[in-house]
């Protein structure tokens, strides 16, 4: 797997850098590096786990639905969380799912280079637990030529700051 970053900044975080609830605002946004999905990524991925022609076999893919080869919606879905975890929002405690919804507009092809545009919707800090809360991250996977191939809307749970 190939990784070029983009945002250095992002890339370089550390403990100090960490986001906890009460530093999230709606509105808030973020872009992570960039990662090149070649075939061979995509056959693997797609042996491994999504064995359908459209995403094995270049030239069955080509009289499918994709008319080519395209990756699986998992293998775009797994690409942009570790996009998101290694450069987008820095998250105290990682990203910890409580749900949410999955699109793919688009298809994501070979050669296509990604890169995921997030927004803090919503954050709401728990009634119950007060020492976390919860936001929804809305998330645009983005290849080269501008195409959204993916929205994710997750809820994620987020630690509130310790008091000292």
């Amino acid at each position: 797997m190939t990784m070029v970053q983009v945002n250095s900044e992002a890339a370089t975080k550390t403990r100090s850098d960490q986001l906890y609830l009460e530093d999230l605002h709606v509105g808030q946004r973020f872009t992570s590096g960039e990662h090149r999905l070649d075939e061979a990524q995509i056959k693997a991925f797609a042996n491994q786990f999504d064995p359908q022609p459209f995403h094995t076999d270049e030239h069955a893919a080509e009289r499918t639905f994709f008319k080519g080869l395209a990756a699986s919606g998992w293998h775009t879905a797994a690409i942009t969380m570790r996009l998101n975890v290694e450069s987008g929002p820095p998250l105290a405690g990682g990203f910890v799912g409580a749900g949410g919804e999955l699109n793919w507009p688009a298809p994501t092809r070979p050669g296509d280079v990604l890169h995921v545009k997030s927004e803090v919707v919503e954050v709401t800090p728990s009634r119950s637990r007060p020492d976390r809360g919860t936001i929804v991250l809305l998330s645009r996977t983005i290849n080269q030529r501008g195409d959204v191939v993916q929205i994710t809307k997750a809820r994620l749970v987020v630690p509130r700051k310790v008091a000292t």
